[in-house]
Parts: C-alpha cells; sequence; structure tokens
C-alpha cells in the first residue's frame, strides 16, 4: 500500500562495515579501488576486442558483450561511492541519489539474471537444436533478445522502487551497506513497510527463480543430448563449449542462493558478515569474468593472437613509411 510520505531525511549516512576500525579505512578503500580498476579495465579489454575482432561478431560473444557491459555498469555505479567514503570520509548521499543508486545496482543485478538465461537459451539451441540453431540464433536475433533484456531489468525494480520511495523517512538516515541497497534503505522507514517487503521479495524471487529454473532446464537437457553422443572425445568436446558459462552462471546464482537459504532458513548472521557475503556474490563476478573468458575461451585466445599480429603488422608498416 501506498503510504502518505513524511519523509523529513535529506540524506542518508553510508556507514560501510559498521565494526571497521578507522585504522584500515584506507587499506579498504585501496582494495575495493583496485577491484574497481581490475574490474572496469578487463571488461574494457573484452569489450574493445569484440568490437574490433570480427571473428568474434557471432551470437555468443555479442552475449559476453553485453555482460561485460553489465559488469562495467555495476562496478562504475556501486564502488566509486564508497572509496570516497574510506578515502576521504565523504560518507554523505543525498536522499534521491541513493535511492537512483539503488534502482541502477538492482537493475544491473536483474539484467545479469536475463543475460545467464540468454546463455543457457544459446548453448542448448547450439546443441540440442544444432540444425536449427543458424537459422534461429543469428547476431540480430541475439541483439534484440540482449536489448530486451536491458529495458525488461528495469521493470521490476521500477516497480519496487516507487513503493518503497513513497514510504515515510524520518530517521534513523544510516545505511549500513556499502552502497544503497533496497534492504539497508526499507529498514529506514518510520512505518510498517510489511507489504513493501512482499512486493520486493517477491519480484526478487521472479527475477531469480524464473532464469534459474530455464537455465537448470536448459542444461539438464544439454547433458542428455551430450550422453547421446557416441565419441568420448566427441562428448568432452561439446560439454567443454558449455564450460565458460557454467563458470559464469554458477558464479552469479550458488552465493546467492546461498544468502537466500539462509535467510528463509532464520540463520542470524551479523551485519559484517552479510555486507560481505553480498558484496562477494555482487563484485566477485564481474571482477573474475574476464579471466574467464580469456583462459577457458579458444575463439578469444586465437582472436586476441590475430588482433596482436595486426597491431604489430600496422605498427611495422607504419615506422617503415617513416
Amino acid at each position: 500500500m501506498l503510504h502518505e510520505n513524511r519523509t523529513t531525511i535529506k540524506e542518508f549516512i553510508l556507514v560501510g562495515f559498521p565494526t571497521l576500525h578507522p585504522d584500515y579505512y584506507g587499506l579498504v578503500a585501496f582494495i575495493f579501488c583496485i577491484v574497481y580498476f581490475i574490474t572496469v579495465v578487463g571488461n574494457s579489454f573484452l569489450v574493445v576486442t569484440f568490437v574490433l575482432e570480427p571473428s568474434l561478431h557471432k551470437p555468443m560473444y555479442i552475449i559476453m558483450l553485453s555482460l561485460a557491459l553489465s559488469d562495467i555498469g555495476f562496478a562504475t555505479v556501486a564502488l566509486p561511492k564508497i572509496i570516497s567514503r574510506y578515502w576521504f570520509d565523504d560518507k554523505f548521499v543525498s536522499f534521491n541519489v541513493c535511492f537512483l543508486q539503488m534502482g541502477l545496482i538492482h537493475s544491473f543485478g536483474t539484467l545479469n539474471s536475463y543475460i545467464m538465461g540468454i546463455m543457457a537459451l544459446d548453448r542448448y539451441m547450439a546443441i540440442c537444436r544444432p540444425l536449427r540453431y543458424h537459422m534461429l540464433m543469428k547476431n540480430r536475433t541475439m541483439t534484440i533478445l540482449n536489448g530486451f533484456a536491458w529495458i525488461l531489468s528495469m521493470a521490476p525494480v521500477s516497480i519496487s522502487l516507487t513503493y518503497i520511495y513513497m514510504l515515510p523517512y524520518c530517521g534513523p538516515n544510516r545505511i549500513y551497506q556499502c552502497y544503497c541497497d533496497e534492504h539497508s534503505i526499507r529498514t529506514q522507514a518510520c512505518a510498517d513497510y510489511s507489504y513493501e517487503t512482499m512486493i520486493s521479495f517477491t519480484l526478487a524471487m521472479l527475477v531469480l527463480l524464473i532464469p534459474l529454473a530455464f537455465i537448470v532446464y536448459t542444461y539438464i537437457q544439454i547433458i542428455f543430448s551430450v550422453l547421446k553422443i557416441s565419441s568420448s572425445q566427441s562428448r568432452w568436446k561439446t560439454f567443454s563449449t558449455c564450460s565458460t558459462q557454467i563458470c559464469i552462471i554458477s558464479l552469479y546464482y550458488l552465493p546467492r542462493c546461498t544468502v537466500y537459504i539462509f535467510s528463509m532458513a532464520g540463520i542470524s548472521m551479523n551485519q559484517d558478515t552479510r555486507i560481505t557475503l553480498i558484496l562477494f556474490y555482487s563484485l566477485f563476478p564481474p571482477l573474475v569474468n574476464p579471466f574467464i573468458y580469456c583462459l577457458r575461451t579458444k575463439e578469444i585466445k586465437v582472436a586476441l593472437k590475430q588482433l596482436r599480429q595486426r597491431t604489430t603488422s600496422t605498427s611495422q608498416a607504419n615506422v617503415n613509411i617513416e
């Protein structure tokens, strides 16, 4: 239900880790800064590689490009403020900016869930429906699917954000998290927010569990299809094409499901532990995804080698002209 808005709070205080000693503020800021730098540089490197290398202009890599852009967006929205908070004691966030950050963070989280589903669909069609794959899963089709994912990722967040924004906030105004998220903001309301909690939880489960159920179904079908292949070498080669996606999907879903199971089971945890777990499943996948792509995807290794050779040839040609 919508409340009469009696908000008196103009800004929130970003606390971060509640029990962290000030002596470690600089170290924590440095760690966050390194995580942000590696995430943005690594994913940007992949984006540039995908754009410049024609051999990667394929449906599967359009999905990876979309995921890399999403990871850059999430890190850019989430990390600079907490780095500033611990490095420069810049802990104040205006009311509207906090809600904006919350909306963007949850939108990127929802987007990643949709992208995982598209990844699973791509592998399902490639392995279980190989004769129809090239007819249905074209670059244009994959671009449209990812475009819809970016647009639709804002829908559940907008609904939840509307209800939470209309709650009255009159103190306290301390956000016990490293960025403005829905749980931390909602608990600051000075009114009954059980209805808003139910709406938010229902939407979160829908955007998490529906793609997860689809992913589980598609990979069960993939496993059955792979087991039907007579040659063990062919089975291994076919299954290895899914290994990168399995790594990425596992990193995204397993930690989240663990936190939700703990919550539903009533297992309590202190605030620092909760914040650490949320940061792990939010920041670790975007950090390591570029390394997973480069280490486990043969085509990207070949593309990087070709791109380096072309760059070297161009440089030598320029030197000769001079």
